[in-house]
């Protein structure tokens, strides 16, 4: 094995350990004042914490040792291509399955069908959230390719999202903006940003610092628009259902 692996590594425990220091607080103080849990509850919960700080850590390592360096070659790479219109469909392959493996992503989902009954399954929000981080890489690659501002992204993209709101329910509304902040997690920050970032190194007349970054807010918008056509969907079906059996 090579222990280069895990350079640096004491110093990422530390991190996670200060990181979840105040949590572990703020539950015992809960524990003790209000919840009292039981001896076998406590243990349960303590054993999941252990089990989050050796993940969380050894994420992280992982994310300095593996994801970092792969994703920037993986980026020079694709950005070294003689057709680089393939970075476009490249990159919605990329955000599509990054999205599936994303941890946060998953919870939110599951939430979303316990909360809803089953009216929202976790396969259409999966997919729905897939698609629009999809869209969103196939344009951040576009935008490096073409070199426009991102401005023209943001302002129009938030524009329609305002729109959207009055279309949509509440419920969806809401789901909408806490799945923008779910997207970009851990999988799509620490992978597909390197990516961008290699792939604007190596593009004529594109600087890795202007153009690389910026695509962590695609990400978050488009999740939130992709929620929101779905609750218009569901709005219209529910009416026709509604219509059907007056």
């Amino acid at each position: 094995m090579n222990i280069t692996i895990f350079e640096g590594f004491s110093e990422v425990l530390l991190e996670v350990f200060f990181a979840l220091l105040p949590l572990l607080v703020f539950f015992l103080v809960f524990q003790f004042f209000f919840l009292k849990l039981e001896k076998e509850k406590l243990f349960n919960i303590g054993k999941g914490m252990i089990l989050s700080f050796f993940g969380l850590a050894f994420f992280l390592q992982g994310v300095h040792v593996g994801f970092f360096p792969a994703g920037e070659v993986m980026g020079e790479k694709l950005g070294e291509l003689t057709f680089t219109w393939v970075l476009i469909p490249i990159g919605f392959v990329l955000g599509f399955v990054a999205t599936f493996a994303e941890p946060a992503v998953r919870i939110l989902i599951e939430q979303v069908e316990k909360v809803s009954g089953g009216y929202i399954s976790e396969k259409i929000m999966l997919y729905t959230l897939s698609i629009g981080v999809g869209v969103s890489i196939a344009l951040s690659m576009l935008r490096i390719l073409v070199g426009f501002s991102l401005w023209y992204y943001i302002i129009p993209g938030y524009l329609i999202a305002v729109v959207l709101l009055f279309l949509s329910s509440n419920t969806f509304t809401s789901i909408a903006f806490d799945s923008g902040g779910v997207a970009t997690g851990p999988m799509t920050v620490t992978f597909i940003l390197a990516i961008a970032v290699g792939v604007a190194s190596v593009t004529e007349g594109r600087d890795p610092l202007m153009d690389g970054f910026g695509m962590i807010a695609l990400v978050a918008l488009a999740p939130i628009l992709s929620v929101l056509v779905l609750g218009v969907l569901y709005e219209r079906k529910g009416r026709e259902e509604s219509e059907s059996k007056s």
